[in-house]
C-alpha cells in the first residue's frame, strides 16, 4: 500500500502549507483530501508535487506491504 506519511514531514520541513500549494501552486483540494486519505494519485501529480517541493518520490510517498 502506498503512504503519504512522507508528505507531511516534506512539507513541514519546506515550510509549505497545505493552504499554500492551494492558493499559490493551484494544487487542487481533492489531491490534498486525497493525500491525507491515503489514496491513489496519478504520476502526473506526483511529478507536479515533486517539482512544486523540489523533492524526490521518497519524499512523498512510501510503499509498505
Amino acid at each position: 500500500m502506498i503512504e503519504y506519511t512522507p508528505f507531511w514531514e516534506t512539507i513541514k520541513k519546506k515550510n509549505i502549507s497545505t493552504y499554500k500549494l492551494i492558493k499559490k501552486y493551484s494544487v487542487r483540494s481533492s489531491t490534498i483530501h486525497r493525500i491525507r486519505h491515503n489514496e491513489p494519485l496519478s504520476t502526473v501529480t506526483i511529478d507536479l508535487l515533486c517539482e512544486i517541493l523540489d523533492c524526490n518520490v521518497e519524499d512523498i510517498l512510501v510503499f509498505r506491504k
